[in-house]
């Protein structure tokens, strides 16, 4: 029912009203988006492959076979998106606002094609202060400075990626634009012994709070802009109720992370650079999460947890012609493991990965309202190797959770990506 809701919202017509000499109403946004797209190996992924984060580990048949070492391809229309941007009249001095987006994406592969909700907050906005409340990209997601990659991964799992409800506030002190964001879990979710869920996030009791820090200086007449920006998240989780044996714990496990980033810009060029580090970055699409590391009572199976760290840097570059663009980008990410041992279960993604890597260049050409955007990317994950003893099968992973031997396996995706805006 709420979807059909939303669904009825977005594609209504275009009213304007008047109020007391303010305009309010609604207007519409949004691209017809198709993905043509082949990969030469099985992927980690979303949506049927259109979401890849990184290529599958070997694994091998009775006949030493490399059943990942499989190509597919796909086409697929998901992608389609719809905004509307919604103004209302003025309570004082403050200026009100809305937004909506959604696309075809569905929730999960069984809802492929479903509409699902991106982003819907409310904003009120002062001279030099404003408040954001509902849905948006997560603080670590730099909304002016992200990859201007085809692929939907947006740089992901180098680039932090997630939405989240939140309550957001905004200060500027000329330059200097200061954040505050306390925030919850809906789509993008962790990992924990009952599997991904938001109760992990929510039974902690504690929003998670993210501060960050951006300076953007914009030069009108020579069309440059330089951004900076700092961000630093802190996170806590209830990941059981129960202990196995029946008991009440209300153990928790605390995050930070940290996250730098640069953008300049030039009539010709855009240059982009990130960098991030910290602890059970799974809820981002990262590397990472967090593991047993202590047995405090092991009748009660009472345990204690620390996460599994990693860091992530990617850079962008992009020529800035609005007929033709060309673009590169480069990420890595390596996995850092545990500031303690691991005596018990992990909750992360990439557990036996040691690092990934990521290079794609794509090519933009922009006919008045339709965009055709081919692009190339190779994907590389280093995977634990197994060690050489005889019994059960055991990875070249200390007790630290850090692989100590790999080996390279990767992916060669070819994306062309079709736009039409309106």
């Amino acid at each position: 029912m709420i979807k059909k809701i939303l669904f009825f919202i977005l594609i209504c017509p275009v009213f304007v009203f008047s109020q007391e000499n303010n305009n309010f109403g609604i207007k519409f946004h949004g691209f017809v988006k198709s993905d043509l797209l082949f990969d030469s190996r099985q992927t980690v992924d979303a949506r049927e492959g259109h979401f890849l984060l990184f290529p599958k580990n070997v694994s091998l048949d009775p006949d030493g076979e490399d059943i990942n070492a499989k190509s597919s391809f796909n086409m697929l229309s998901i992608q389609t998106r719809l905004k509307g941007f919604i103004t209302g009249p003025d309570i004082g001095k403050i200026k009100t606002s809305a937004y909506i987006e959604g696309e075809f994406f569905g929730m999960m592969n069984s809802d492929i094609n479903g509409f699902r909700l991106r982003h819907a907050f409310l904003k009120l906005k002062w001279e030099t202060a404003s408040i954001l409340v509902g849905q948006y990209w997560h603080p670590m997601f730099a909304t002016k400075c992200y990859p201007g990659t085809v692929s939907f991964n947006t740089g992901a799992p180098f680039q932090p990626f997630s939405r989240n409800p939140q309550i957001r506030v905004t200060k500027s002190f000329g330059k200097f634009n200061f954040f505050l964001t306390a925030l919850s879990q809906v789509d993008f979710v962790s990992t924990g012994p009952d599997g991904i869920s938001a109760k992990y996030l929510r039974n902690s009791t504690i929003p998670a709070l993210n501060f960050k820090v951006e300076y953007n200086h914009k030069n009108i007449d020579n069309s440059r802009e330089f951004l900076i920006g700092l961000s630093a998240n802190y996170k806590t989780l209830v990941p059981r109720l129960q202990t196995d044996n029946g008991f009440k714990t209300t153990q928790t496990t605390h995050s930070v992370a940290f996250s730098g980033y640069a953008k300049f810009k030039t009539k010709a060029i855009t240059i982009k650079a990130y960098g991030f580090y910290g602890g059970d970055a799974y809820n981002m699409l990262m590397l990472g999460g967090y593991a047993v590391t202590k047995l405090a009572d092991p009748t009660k199976d009472y345990v204690e947890y620390s996460c599994i760290r990693n860091t992530s840097y990617w850079l962008d570059f992009q020529t800035n012609g609005k007929k033709l663009a060309w673009g590169l980008f480069g990420g890595y990410s390596k996995n850092l493991g545990s500031s303690n041992e691991i005596v018990g279960a992990k909750y992360a993604r990439g557990t036996d990965i040691d690092f990934l890597y990521r290079i794609s260049t794509r090519l933009i050409w922009n006919v008045q309202k339709f965009r055709l955007a081919p692009e190339l990317e190779y994907t590389a994950a280093a995977y634990a190797t197994e060690k050489m003893i005889t019994g059960p099968i055991q990875l070249n992973i200390d007790e630290y959770g850090k692989v100590t031997e790999s080996s390279v396996v990767g992916n060669f995706r070819i994306l062309i990506g079709f736009y039409y805006f309106f």
